[in-house]
């Protein structure tokens, strides 16, 4: 059931995605365009499009996690055996649950600090883009408590006990197990 809605919210921020990469492109190319042609462009354009990055970053990021795809080196978890393994994995799990209450907080506070403040171009609140951390923090902690849980009930073997990719050419193989 939880793997099924983190599947489902994962879907729908890839379309997230896609559709904040096309405003991106058009906006950028409208830009040019009209600076080229016109001697003149949007002026939210470039504000737009730089929200627009920061949102798509954090919302890929979101995806990352459940898949396993931020890079990583295994030099020193990978010489250990099954049981050095799972103690780092839930280590790493239990440390990147308070990066992510970190990242919340800090987040929760710049956006409230910032509620008021508008950007100089859109006039919207500034507190939208702050947000962007505390919507990675919420949406990235069902995925990691997930994966916790697997990994203390034993249903995680131990071919899968890495929570990285190596290169990004080469896919981890245990990605499409794990999750």
């Amino acid at each position: 059931m939880v793997k099924k809605l983190i599947d489902g919210y994962c879907q729908a921020i890839g379309y997230l995605i896609a559709a904040a990469l096309a405003v991106m492109v058009v906006l950028v190319f409208g830009n040019v365009f009209m600076r080229y042609a016109f001697n003149s462009g949007f002026s939210v354009s470039e504000e737009l499009s730089r929200w627009l990055f920061v949102w798509l970053t954090f919302l890929g990021a979101v995806v990352a996690v459940r898949d396993n795809g931020h890079l990583g080196t295994d030099m020193l978890v990978g010489r250990l055996g099954p049981t050095g393994k799972r103690i780092c994995m839930g280590l790493s799990l239990l440390l990147m649950l308070f990066c992510l209450w970190l990242l919340f907080k800090g987040s929760y506070d710049q956006t409230v600090i910032n509620w008021e403040t508008t950007s100089a171009v859109m006039e919207v609140s500034v507190s939208y883009f702050y947000a962007t951390g505390m919507v990675f923090s919420v949406l990235s902690a069902p995925i990691l408590l997930g994966d916790l849980w697997r990994l203390l009930t034993g249903q995680i073997d131990d071919e899968h006990l890495l929570l990285m990719q190596e290169s990004e050419d080469v896919p981890h193989a245990g990605n499409a197990e794990t999750h």
